[in-house]
């Protein structure tokens, strides 16, 4: 249901995709707003103007006495809530919401709610896929894809799968999800959060708040949230399943034991019909049914996603095969729980004398490397390091053999040479991109194109 609009002032702080879809739900409202933004010359200001001449800009520095002149600031993700203009804004009453709220404001459909530190890009594709399997019309996006404002654009949904950054939620205070899950929690964007794991633990947990069911992994005790004991969880794992949570079951099949994804110590799905490598797509493919089945997807539908499902381009995706040796680029594994999760994926799928050349670096964000040291151990063969980082990632690990690369281009070629016939070179950074890339996406495609061009 739609809010009345009044005269009183809205901000919108950032001229970004995000602040630009708030402002134009705002003036179709017919609602009293401007917008500010720090920059001098926002990239979208040209455009912004032209569409809507009437709408005043401000730009440059945050003004906290214009700022405490609104009764709501809507803050785009990119921008920190700790600014010393918005935090004497709130002091003086104004509310801060984001475009999240905004959303919810707006529709009545269930909306199922994913967080984490990794691995949400594929299970909220997978879920929406499932949404799309038992004959749903399904709204995905969020942080993936489609930004939540454009869905008000689009025929109505009887379902919206979210992806939601712990940037998202530190301004989401209405969500009520019927579904909410952080699937994982490690260290991640401690650059935004002042080096405090726990502002970016509280941060996801928002994602709980008034939601109607839980799901948890067991396997992560970050991931269990403190909620009214009336509210339905759910849970997932690796281990044996049971009432309410999915995990695994060896099956005798033809005399030979299988692995199966199950519920209650029932088989639902062989995990040999996933068509993805690596036991961290067995986890996602646990974690999105149990999701869906929290959210009432039908298990025959939910079976047949799993076993369509190809996976996310950048996540872990296979690229390219040259003289036996498979390349991957994670180039997403932009933080360290996504290159471990990556590793410990891909490692057990090698012959014991078979290993990984694991190429990563970049920013760090202020994360420590030290989670690394362990599956490094295990699964690499050599270590090719790029970057801004790469000097505090090398002293981060042990006895491992390690080389450094000016460039992509020289890291694909330097990890070409070390690899051998059946063995994976593996683009996993455990780093943003911005010190040499636009986006893990660039980082990505660049990596693609040199290894399929050796």
């Amino acid at each position: 249901m739609s809010l009345i609009a009044t005269d009183q002032l809205k901000i919108v702080i950032g001229l970004g995709v995000t602040g630009v879809s708030c402002a134009q739900l705002l003036a179709g409202k017919g609602e009293n707003f401007i917008v500010v933004d720090t920059r001098e010359q926002p990239p979208l200001l040209e455009q912004f103007s032209r569409d809507y001449p009437q709408v005043k800009v401000v730009l440059g520095p945050l003004d906290a006495q214009l700022l405490a002149t609104a009764s709501e600031l809507i803050l785009s993700p990119g921008i920190a809530k700790d600014d010393a203009a918005i935090v004497y804004a709130l002091s003086r009453g104004a509310l801060l919401v984001g475009d999240i709220d905004l959303f919810c404001r707006e529709v009545s459909a269930p909306i199922i709610a994913i967080s984490g530190s990794n691995a949400k890009s594929t299970v909220t594709t997978l879920v929406g896929d499932m949404a799309k399997c038992c004959g749903l019309e399904v709204g995905v996006g969020g942080n993936l894809g489609t930004p939540v404002l454009d869905f008000l654009q689009q025929p109505h949904k009887d379902v919206y799968v979210l992806e939601l950054s712990s940037f998202q939620l530190e301004t989401s205070n209405d969500l009520r999800a019927s579904v909410a899950t952080v699937l994982n929690i490690t260290p991640d964007h401690l650059d935004r959060y002042d080096n405090d794991f726990q502002k970016y633990y509280q941060a996801k947990h928002r994602i709980f708040k008034g939601c109607k069911n839980v799901v948890e992994n067991l396997d992560d005790v970050l991931t269990h949230p403190l909620v009214a004991k009336n509210v339905p969880i759910y849970g997932y794992c690796l281990g044996a399943s049971d009432f309410k949570i999915f995990g695994l079951l060896n099956v005798e099949v033809d005399a030979c034991m299988q692995e199966h994804l199950a519920l209650a110590k029932q088989p639902l799905l062989a995990t040999s019909k996933i068509k993805l490598p690596g036991r961290h797509n067995v986890i996602n493919a646990l974690a999105a049914l149990a999701i869906g089945h929290a959210a009432g997807f039908e298990m025959p539908g939910m079976l047949q996603a799993i076993e369509n499902f190809q996976g996310l381009e950048h996540r872990c995706q296979w690229v390219a095969n040259q003289r036996g040796v498979d390349y991957f680029n994670d180039s997403k594994g932009t933080n360290v729980g996504a290159t471990v999760a990556a590793l410990q994926g891909l490692g057990p799928t090698l012959k014991a004398d078979k290993k990984i050349v694991l190429i990563a670096g970049g920013d760090g964000k202020g994360a420590d490397f030290d989670d690394l040291a362990e599956p490094v151990a295990s699964f690499v063969k050599a270590l090719v390091l790029i970057g801004t980082d790469a000097n505090k990632i090398a002293a981060s690990l042990g006895a491992v053999q390690i080389h450094y690369a000016t460039d992509m281009q020289n890291a694909v070629l330097k990890a070409a040479s070390l690899a051998s016939s059946g063995e994976i070179v593996l683009l996993s950074p455990a780093c943003a991109s911005f010190d040499m890339f636009d986006n893990y996406q660039q980082r990505g495609h660049v990596f693609t194109d040199l290894a399929r061009n050796l």
